[in-house]
């Protein structure tokens, strides 16, 4: 019965690619050195600065981006950079977990809550070299729901940080605080399970960052309007896609599609299937980025796929890290070559806000 579904879904990807853009089915948008382990001392940038800022998101909750973002950051200290994994999974917190760290004395909630000077004063040491944390866990009540004054010092500080590359693990959903997070990022990836749920909440997912982004540029003001209209399913202009929005505003306003056109550009988030079984598993990343090129007319890069391995959960329930207790299983590996990718493709990729251009 799973496998049906799986090709049924399969099957409908593969209908949307050869479909119009006008077509689309809209998903809805959601309004809007190894030695050293001292904090302070590690190796760290010259500039003192964070070299990159990479946010594993996906829309779904059970998605794997626990998973991907402690596995991520760990490979990234296996190379010898300095690494800050940051658990922004704000009200559902378990990324220390998922590195095999007890519960840190200091938090998030600590930060946004003033009762540490600084966010540098959350990072706790992981036990593995060159990785550091700063957890979520131990919410307030309203932790999820952050001021935008407190979200703007957060960025701000963790731009600060003395380390080489920050790990975001964003929450599920749609929400603001995690979309505006993913759009802050340098590096944007995206996880996907392949499963009917799973696909369609990373569509929507993407489809609220992109509309989010393109709000966010001062560059594209007098449009706003039309782009805030397109996010509603039921638009008088019966614009049902983005591909659609381009198309209108290029048609009234020559030079604002033409910016439009080049936010788009900036727009590049990666992929990654999570739990593939089969080779249709596999594909569906290549269908979902034929189906974002079209309808978005992004160029999302499909980074790779990560096998489903029962050693995850047995990891999970010794609260070990997967790449240290398991480190000659397949998905390991991959995530070693999806590392090596990043770093050699998009090294030097800056995503700056269009609301700072």
């Amino acid at each position: 019965m799973e496998e049906t579904t799986r090709q049924i879904w399969k099957k409908r990807l593969s209908d949307l690619e050869t479909l119009p853009p006008s077509s689309m089915p809209d998903a809805g948008v959601a309004a809007i050195p190894e030695q050293n382990y001292s904090y302070n001392t590690a190796k760290a940038p010259d500039s003192g600065r964070v070299r990159q800022i990479w946010a594993v998101g996906g829309g779904k909750g059970g998605v794997g981006k626990s998973l991907v973002a402690s596995c991520l950051a760990i490979s990234l200290a296996r190379f010898g950079h300095k690494v800050v994994a940051i658990d922004l999974d704000l009200g559902g917190a378990n990324l220390h977990t998922t590195l095999g760290v007890e519960l840190p004395k200091q938090t998030l909630s600590d930060f946004f809550a003033q009762r540490v000077a600084k966010l540098e004063d959350c990072v706790t040491f992981t036990g593995i070299p060159n990785l550091f944390l700063i957890s979520g866990a131990q919410d307030s009540v309203g932790i999820t729901n952050i001021r935008p004054s407190q979200k703007s010092s957060f960025l701000d500080e963790m731009r600060r940080l003395d380390t080489d590359y920050v790990l975001l693990d964003l929450g599920a959903g749609t929400y603001f605080n995690t979309v505006d997070f993913f759009l802050f990022s340098d590096i944007g990836l995206v996880t996907v399970l392949p499963e009917p749920t799973s696909i369609e909440n990373s569509y929507r997912f993407i489809k609220t960052s992109y509309y989010r982004f393109l709000l966010s540029s001062p560059n594209l003001a007098e449009v706003r309007p039309l782009i805030e209209m397109a996010m509603d399913p039921k638009n008088p202009l019966k614009i049902k896609s983005p591909a659609d929005l381009l198309k209108e505003i290029s048609k009234t306003n020559p030079s604002a599609g033409m910016e439009l056109k080049k936010q788009i550009e900036r727009f590049r988030p990666l992929l990654i299937v999570n739990q593939a079984r089969t080779q249709s598993d596999i594909e569906i990343g290549h269908s979902i980025r034929t189906v974002c090129k079209k309808y978005f007319g992004i160029d999302m890069e499909y980074l790779g796929y990560l096998d489903y391995d029962s050693y995850v959960w047995q990891a999970v329930r010794k609260k070990r890290p997967l790449m240290l207790e398991f480190p000659n299983s397949r998905l390991v590996s991959a995530i070693g070559q999806m590392t090596q990718t990043i770093l050699k493709k998009f090294g030097s990729q800056k995503f700056v806000s269009p609301a700072k251009n």
